[in-house]
């Protein structure tokens, strides 16, 4: 037995936290480390200490190798867990670790190097017998070479990077005429996330499911699994939505899918948690794509259907000690569904998002991984993931309605998320139903920003210019908020103004704005606008407090937070921001003809590529340019024909939402 009382977490965010709170019940001691960016960050105060390892991007700290184990024995620790995504798929980490006298809490380096590029995982799975999808993983990156490979193979065709996975160097191409951009694109995101730009071609398979088997093993040569789970709802070719068991796999499927998880384990000598990803096709066909050698985002659900701590199991094997059950052991237990909650706008494409997190209150009715806390803010460094809920039930059923529930109820103020989305893909019938889901579910039933996310509708905006008024933070200078403009004869008139922070996607088809006087009284108010009015009944709590409404007669949950001018509103319809403009001046025509010349930057990110000079030719949909931000790439692209008059960014350069990158010339 090794002696381990004292563990480095090289990571950052909700696992850290989730593997300090089981290193905390074995009486483990934790050590944190934290970038500039994460100084004072609830996952350094989830450990028992923290050493700061500088830097504000990734590359500057926790994907230094020397920084992660010159903190480790600094701190006195013997082992370093890597958690997931930065180093914990790192074959040379793990070695430094191990060359350091330090216990790497993952599988050996060797299992790791021999699953760390796919092409040679997907080479080696089928010398083994493993079924893999038709496709090519030679060392020849030639272009002319790729395309040609593309051409044997058939499209639709998928793109993968051979160094990583996550969803990033992915591409699914339906044309040859899309290819040689897709193969650059994917290739300098690989590069960027990965240290490695090579590419994979693989055969598109139609409608597949992306079931996963959960493997552990021992170093007394024990290997079992833990049943599978389903993470076929992805977007951006990344998981949001997960669940065990899949309502696709029955007992004899489990039992021929597991067999071959532990094939793989077995072959390249794996110790420590793994999962095996494969690809289900609709006549039960299932095909190798690659083995993560780590512990997974989605591990709760496993945790939940099997009773198992998995970090636990983690720790324990890694200072020794035999898997203390057996396959015979293992038992499946009714059903968990999880969600990942990120920073980011599903309406429009999905672009990650960052800000100050204003409130944050999660629903305990479901399990809630995570390290956020009001007052901190959500970097663009890192990955747009905040938090994952998770719920159990006896069935299906329960697991889903609990979580449904429970996202309704979980409150996130700051910064845009993807919250009521996923709600409204666990509430979409087709995923109730379960028998017809995909990994192209969101692109099915939710293709456009519309389907995704809701403008305020008129008892939001009625509540919203209430709140606006009502509970405005110059308010408190009048005492209680429900006598604010009243006196004994009658409610004084106040105005009110508020422009929608609307999605790019929803702001060109819905109002944006609107305006009106309010009249407030004890308990509620009476509300106008040019041709309708509204009565509102309640007294407005104070911020980041639940509380509830009546707009003409409609009871309404809500939360609300203030940031400077901008009334963030949380009801179960969404969460949307809205810039309360009663003292600022009206925008004149020259100003609005200015705007409408305008390409501004949607997301905090640094310019990667500037594709355009002042005074070229663009017609819609050409590339501007490329931005990077939480560890993916973003092409902008023209709005429309013209001509660009200047261009205000250069490579390199980092810019905020709202910013303007470049101008077309006036009079197009």
């Amino acid at each position: 037995m090794k002696t381990l009382n004292r563990l480095l977490i090289a990571n950052r965010g909700e696992i850290t936290v989730r593997i300090a709170r089981s290193a905390r019940r074995l009486g483990i001691a934790t050590i944190a480390v934290c970038s500039d960016a994460d100084r004072g960050s609830p996952h350094a105060a989830a450990c028992d200490e923290h050493v700061p390892i500088g830097g504000l991007l990734p590359s500057e700290s926790y994907l230094v190798i020397g920084k992660i184990i010159a903190a480790a024995q600094a701190a006195g620790a013997q082992a370093i867990h890597p958690g997931y995504g930065f180093l914990s798929e790192n074959a040379a980490f793990a070695s430094a670790v191990e060359a350091a006298g330090l216990i790497f809490v993952g599988p050996p380096a060797s299992a790791i190097e021999a699953m760390g590029n796919k092409a040679r995982a997907r080479q080696r799975m089928a010398a083994a017998g493993i079924p893999v999808v038709p496709g090519y993983d030679g060392d020849d990156q030639d272009e002319a070479q790729l395309l040609a490979a593309a051409a044997r193979i058939g499209f639709p065709i998928m793109v993968k990077a051979a160094a990583g996975g996550g969803g990033r160097g992915m591409r699914r191409v339906e044309t040859a005429a899309e290819l040689p951009d897709a193969l650059r694109s994917a290739a300098s995101e690989a590069a960027k996330a990965f240290g490695d730009g090579r590419l994979i071609l693989e055969r598109a398979v139609t409608d597949p499911r992306h079931v996963e088997i959960q493997v552990f093993a021992d170093a007394h040569c024990h290997v079992l699994h833990l049943g599978e789970r389903d993470c076929s709802v992805q977007r951006r070719h990344q998981k949001i939505v997960e669940e065990a068991p899949s309502p696709a796999v029955d007992p004899v499927l489990r039992e021929r899918m597991g067999a071959a998880a532990t094939a793989v384990a077995r072959e390249i000598g794996y110790v420590g948690a793994g999962t095996v990803e494969f690809l289900l096709d609709r006549d039960g066909n299932f095909y190798f794509m690659e083995m993560n050698t780590r512990l997974q985002v989605e591990h709760p659900v496993t945790e939940l259907v099997t009773g198992l701590d998995l970090v636990e199991l983690q720790l324990r094997v890694a200072r020794g000690e035999p898997l203390p059950l057996t396959q015979d052991d293992v038992r499946i237990s009714g059903h968990a569904i999880e969600v990942r909650l990120c920073a980011e706008e599903p309406a429009d494409e999905f672009l990650p998002r960052s800000g100050p997190v204003l409130d944050w209150r999660p629903e305990p009715l479901a399990r809630c991984d995570h390290a956020l806390a009001p007052g901190m803010a959500v970097s663009p460094h890192y990955d747009s993931m905040l938090a994952k809920l998770i719920a159990h039930g006896a069935t299906r059923a329960e697991a889903l309605d609990r979580l449904a529930l429970a996202l309704d109820r979980t409150a996130l103020l700051g910064v845009p998320s993807n919250r009521a989305f996923l709600s409204r893909v666990l509430r979409h019938p087709a995923f109730a139903d379960g028998a017809a889901v995909s990994t192209a579910f969101i692109g099915r039933h939710f293709p456009a920003g519309a389907d995704r996310a809701d403008a305020p509708d008129a008892a939001t905006w009625w509540l919203a210019a209430w709140l606006s008024v009502a509970a405005a933070p110059e308010s408190a200078a009048f005492g209680t908020h429900g006598w604010q403009n009243w006196n004994s004869g009658r409610a004084l008139p106040a105005p009110w103004r508020l422009r929608w922070r609307a999605p790019q996607s929803l702001a060109a088809g819905s109002e944006t704005e609107r305006a009106g006087e309010v009249r407030v009284t004890p308990g509620g108010a009476v509300l106008g606008t040019s041709g309708a009015t509204a009565t509102v009944r309640g007294t407005p709590m104070a911020p980041c407090a639940d509380a509830e409404a009546e707009v003409d007669g409609i009871a309404i949950a809500y939360r609300y937070a203030w940031d400077g001018t901008t009334l963030w509103l949380h009801t179960r319809r969404g969460d949307f921001a809205f810039e309360c403009l009663r003292r600022s001046p009206r925008r004149s025509a020259a100003d609005l003809a200015a705007q409408a010349n305008e390409v501004r930057a949607a997301i905090n990110g640094r310019v990667l590529e500037v594709a355009v000079a002042a005074g070229a030719d663009v017609v819609a949909g050409q590339r501007l340019c490329t931005l990077e931000a939480m560890k993916m790439e973003h092409e902008l692209r023209a709005p429309r024909d013209g001509r660009m008059a200047s261009v205000g960014i250069e490579a390199g350069q980092q810019v905020a939402p709202g910013q303007v990158l470049m101008r077309y010339e006036r009079g197009q």
